[in-house]
């Protein structure tokens, strides 16, 4: 069942109202992803994969404006340009997890 968080839907295997997931749920995994294939927000990619019915895309190095980010402490989004330019949320300040960085193959050309 989706959580909402702020505006959006999170779907996948979510835990709590932060975006945590059955994958990833250490204090600093507040932080879901909107994937390009199909326009929702998981938690993460291992999410994705298990609930979408379809493979995950990952994001053109062209869509650095793109508002994929929510931040599951504030409810708001970031662009990827921001995302990838700090470990910590545009709008509140709070702190991600920077084990995520050698991950972002998944999620970004």
């Amino acid at each position: 069942m989706p959580v909402r968080v702020g505006e959006h839907l999170v779907h996948g295997a979510v835990v709590d109202a932060q975006t945590r997931c059955a994958h990833w749920h250490g204090p600093r995994d507040v932080l879901a992803i909107r994937f390009p294939c199909c326009g929702r927000w998981y938690p993460c990619h291992s999410c994705h994969e298990e609930a979408a019915g379809h493979p995950g895309e990952v994001w053109p190095a062209d869509a650095a404006g793109e508002r994929a980010l929510l931040c599951g402490r504030c409810g708001e989004t970031s662009t990827i340009a921001e995302y990838l330019s700090s470990s910590t949320c545009a709008r509140c300040g709070g702190a991600f997890n920077e084990r995520c960085r050698p991950h972002h193959d998944l999620y970004f050309a």
